[in-house]
C-alpha cells in the first residue's frame, strides 16, 4: 500500500509544491494535495490546518508545508494535538527532526532554499526513522495535559 503524504502551501510556497508532487508521486506516494493551486496571495493557514488534520487523523503518514520562511506554517500546524512540525532548511536538520523529535510534518522555507534541496529534504524527512530510547521521554513531553 502506499504511503499518503499531505502537502500544501501558500502562494511563496506554490512552486516548489508543484516541484514535490511530481517528485512523491514519482517515488510511489500517495500524494494529497491541499492547496493552493497558484500563485494569487493566499492565506497560509487555509492550508496548513487540513494539512495537520490529515496527518493528526492519520489519513496521512507525513506532511510537507511550504510558505516563504516556513514559520507561519510550523507556528499553524503546531497547535494541532499530536503533530509536531518542523521547520528545515538543510537535509541534516531534516534528518535529525525525524531521528530526534519524531517530526511527522516538514516545513520549507521557499525563500531560503533551491528546489533542488527541498527535494532532498524531503527524501531525508520520509527515509529516516524516529530513534526513540531517550528521544522519547522528550518527545513524550512536548504534548500538553490539560
Amino acid at each position: 500500500m502506499k504511503i499518503s503524504i499531505a502537502i500544501g502551501a501558500d502562494h511563496a510556497g506554490y512552486t516548489y509544491k508543484e516541484t514535490l508532487k511530481k517528485h512523491l508521486a514519482q517515488q510511489n506516494y500517495n500524494v494529497l494535495d491541499l492547496g493552493t493551486h497558484g500563485t494569487d496571495s493566499v492565506d497560509y493557514p487555509d492550508y496548513v490546518h487540513p494539512v495537520a488534520d490529515l496527518v493528526e487523523k492519520g489519513i496521512a503518514k507525513f506532511g510537507v508545508l511550504i510558505c516563504g520562511s516556513a514559520n507561519g506554517v510550523a507556528i499553524t500546524a503546531n497547535k494541532h494535538q499530536g503533530i509536531r512540525a518542523a521547520i528545515c532548511w538543510e537535509t541534516s536538520i531534516a534528518q535529525l527532526a525525524r531521528q530526534h523529535n519524531d517530526a511527522n510534518i516538514l516545513c520549507i522555507p521557499a525563500r531560503f532554499v533551491s528546489t533542488d534541496l527541498s527535494v532532498a529534504m524531503v527524501n531525508a524527512f520520509l527515509t529516516e526513522s524516529f530513534e526513540g530510547g531517550r528521544h522519547q521521554r522528550r518527545v513524550d513531553k512536548i504534548a500538553l495535559s490539560c
